[in-house]
């Protein structure tokens, strides 16, 4: 079957959702807000409204100013994240170069023997590569410029600072277990061992891309499932969510909370997260999978951080 629908006037997405039954007191306004945000990018937010979501029409009392309201957090909420997941990604690039580059040469992230799986290393090389052909940062330029005989790669503190927070996460990932900065890096971050952080660093990295791409956290089934450590050394949650739970965005944020508290202990993440919640009272807590004690726990106690 061919889809067969046309574009829609606003005014006529506006008298659909009425005949659907959202509530919608200032159609002036609703159409200011649809001129600006899509009605599909809105959807997201007013689908789990929808008492009948074949025919898609709405539970008695759902408004369109609650739907704007649940967008607006969602939209804070990815610009509060988006800040913590930055120090994570600058701490953790600064830990890789400077370990490994240490440990091995400045260069050791083109040297296939230091890495687990070939094909993937060439791969994550090409994209690096990809970014070094793009980048205008002068830095890259004058190595170039400079060193234009030397058939080598800028070294890990140059080339490892443009590249994005996805293929530096993979080459960690893929690194050899004989390395010994792969252990010292995730002890470093609180994490212990290799065990933990490479799947930890991919489903951060997967919330950073939604939230670069302004995508919908709010009451979203996220695609990570990041392994839990048993007995973490750092202050963590009592209460830890049951692994059907880890679909949702707390224990996601848990993970974030943790490495943020060991690379900066006096952050404000706790009272950031709980000012936004205040902010928006008509947001469920449950929605992103917050537990009603989720303040009072070790992890996010203010008075608790870690020394």
């Amino acid at each position: 079957m061919k889809y067969a629908k046309q574009a829609t006037e606003i005014k006529d997405q506006i008298a659909q959702l009425k005949s659907r039954g959202l509530v919608i007191s200032d159609e002036s306004a609703a159409e200011q807000t649809l001129q600006n945000i899509s009605y599909y990018r809105l959807a997201g937010y007013w689908w789990p409204m929808q008492a009948d979501k074949t025919q898609h029409t709405f539970k008695p009392d759902s408004t369109f100013e609650n739907v704007l309201a649940i967008y607006n957090f969602d939209k804070e909420l990815r610009l509060l994240l988006f800040g913590v997941i930055e120090r994570i990604e600058i701490a953790f690039r600064t830990k890789l170069i400077y370990h490994v580059s240490h440990e091995k040469s400045p260069w050791w992230f083109e040297n296939p023997a230091f890495f687990k799986d070939a094909t993937q290393h060439t791969k994550t090389l090409y994209a690096i590569d990809e970014e070094l052909k793009r980048t205008k940062e002068v830095f890259i330029k004058e190595h170039k410029r400079q060193y234009h005989t030397d058939t080598r790669r800028p070294p890990a503190w140059k080339t490892l600072e443009i590249a994005s927070f996805g293929n530096v996460s993979k080459l960690y990932g893929n690194l050899n277990l004989s390395i010994k900065a792969k252990d010292l890096i995730a002890a470093e971050l609180g994490t212990v061992n290799h065990t933990f952080l490479p799947g930890w660093l991919q489903s951060i990295n997967q919330i950073r891309n939604i939230c670069a791409h302004h995508g919908r956290l709010w009451n979203k089934n996220l695609p990570g499932r990041p392994k839990l450590l048993k007995n973490p050394p750092f202050a963590w949650i009592a209460d830890v969510p049951p692994t059907n739970e880890h679909k949702m965005l707390y224990v996601h944020l848990c993970c974030m909370k943790y490495l943020l508290n060991s690379i900066d202990p006096g952050n404000q993440f706790t009272e950031a997260l709980d000012n936004l919640l205040i902010k928006y009272p008509n947001i469920d807590p449950g929605a992103l999978g917050l537990k009603p004690n989720w303040k009072n726990e070790p992890l996010w106690a203010i008075e608790k951080l870690n020394p």
